[in-house]
């Protein structure tokens, strides 16, 4: 990859996730360092149910009889408040699922074979109920109860969050 190339790649500087509810003050701490060390810009990346400490998750609106509520809007409120404090433009970017996705690459597809060969084997052995993952280096059957029945989370403390916390990346905290 070319340094022109290189210069495209962003990565977010503030990463605001359920699993570690941010304060504004330390992303605005952030915003203001990246300013101070001549980067006039700052990528917040929201997840949906981020939310800050001590408040409720920001809803698209009222949930549904019987059924969880649905996540949304949180990102325009995050930038609304990051403007107010630091007085800097924000700009609001939601990424539909094409966007977060990316082009596939040779690995995507080689494996997006694999789930599929692995599903029809699945189908003509009358293995109902499961659906396919990768367990590396195998595609593996998982019974449906066992994908759904539970929420994924990142460890607050796992290897991801120290390895991001170690590029500089900041969380809210």
């Amino acid at each position: 990859m070319d340094s022109r190339s290189r210069r495209h790649l962003r990565r977010g500087d503030v990463i605001l996730i359920p699993e570690i509810p941010f304060r504004y003050d330390s992303v605005c701490a952030k915003v203001s360092e990246r300013e101070r060390e001549g980067k006039h810009f700052t990528l917040v990346v929201v997840a949906e149910g981020a939310r800050e400490q001590g408040k409720d998750y920001i809803t698209a609106g009222a949930a549904e009889r019987d059924r969880e509520a649905r996540l949304g809007g949180i990102g325009a409120v995050v930038a609304a408040e990051i403007q107010k404090r630091t007085g800097k433009e924000t700009r609001v970017c939601v990424l539909g699922h094409l966007q977060r996705g990316g082009a596939p690459t040779s690995f995507d597809r080689l494996l997006c074979t694999r789930f599929g060969a692995r599903a029809v084997q699945l189908i003509a052995e009358k293995k109902y109920g499961s659906m396919v993952a990768y367990q590396p280096p195998d595609i593996v059957p998982v019974s449906l109860s066992a994908a759904v029945g539970r929420l994924r989370t990142v460890p607050p403390d796992g290897d991801i969050v120290q390895t991001a916390r170690s590029l500089g990346i900041g969380f809210g905290d």
